[in-house]
């Protein structure tokens, strides 16, 4: 198949990779021992299309960076396991630090998977991450829905913030996700505090389909998390979403930025 990556990139916003002050100012400390993450969901950003498929019947997407950090009181960890490797995903739990006591487990958080993909392979934890083109103004059913496969969790960058409660440290999962091992019956992975997991728009799953829809205004929308299996300090964070205008020219299509909404999956609200 042709994957020709088209001329057209949007402008990426200043503000879509930053963390809000009201995001970090969130990170209170829970009741009991718990150390508990508190994932912050970045806004979309680094926007470009591409084409894949014939140059006669070409399949259009629209790319995107996606990034989650962790600005709560403890680390993301999620251990995986399996009995064995003929299973084929292992069970994730989500290990939990506690102030003065052994560590806490939330058994069965979701899956992990062995992924092959052209740009990597290794275990991902499935719906980690949902991504979702929503028409503004239509029924649900007016939108595209991502089809990624899973998420390596790491320690790709810091959040450089003042208003994280102590200093970050060395990042601790720095790991390749059982890079090239789907043999594994056991794994770890995670997010620690003071530190974001991201992904480039040019990786698979990071794009959303556009061919077949309409011109008109659409709401993208990035929700870590969207199922809450997973304990956090806070949920109010967890989705992000810019509004955006499609525009078909000689059958192609325009994508522009609207509006930048961090901590809202609603970028649509109050418009006229």
């Amino acid at each position: 198949m042709l994957r020709a990556v088209l001329l057209i990139r949007v402008v990426p916003v200043a503000a879509a990779i930053m963390l809000s002050a009201a995001a970090l100012a969130t990170a209170e400390r829970p009741s009991g021992a718990a150390r508990l993450p508190d994932l912050v969901q970045e806004v979309p950003s680094e926007l470009e299309i591409t084409a894949t498929g014939p140059p006669t019947r070409p399949v259009y997407r629209l790319g995107f960076r996606s990034a989650v950090s962790n600005i709560g009181r403890g680390p993301l960890v999620i251990s995986g396991r399996r009995a064995s490797a003929d299973v084929a995903t292992m069970t994730a739990d989500q290990v939990v630090e506690r102030d003065g006591a052994p560590q806490g487990v939330v058994s069965d958080v979701g899956r992990l998977r062995y992924v092959v993909s052209p740009d990597h392979r290794h275990w991902h934890l499935l719906g980690f991450d949902r991504y979702q083109l929503r028409r503004v103004g239509q029924p649900v059913a007016a939108t595209v829905d991502d089809r990624k496969t899973g998420f390596c969790l790491g320690d790709r960058y810091p959040v450089l913030n003042r208003r994280l409660r102590a200093a970050v440290p060395k990042p601790t999962y720095t790991s390749r996700c059982g890079l090239g091992d789907p043999e594994l019956t056991g794994i770890q992975e995670g997010i620690s505090v003071g530190y974001g997991d991201d992904y480039a728009a040019t990786l698979e799953g990071q794009y959303l389909r556009l061919t077949g829809l309409a011109s008109g205004r659409y709401v993208l929308v990035h929700d870590v998390n969207a199922d809450r299996r997973l304990h956090e300090l806070h949920y109010d964070n967890n989705a992000a979403s810019l509004l955006i205008k499609l525009r078909w020219r000689k059958h192609q299509p325009r994508v522009r930025v609207l509006r930048v909404c961090p901590e809202t999956a609603r970028c649509d609200r109050h418009i006229g």
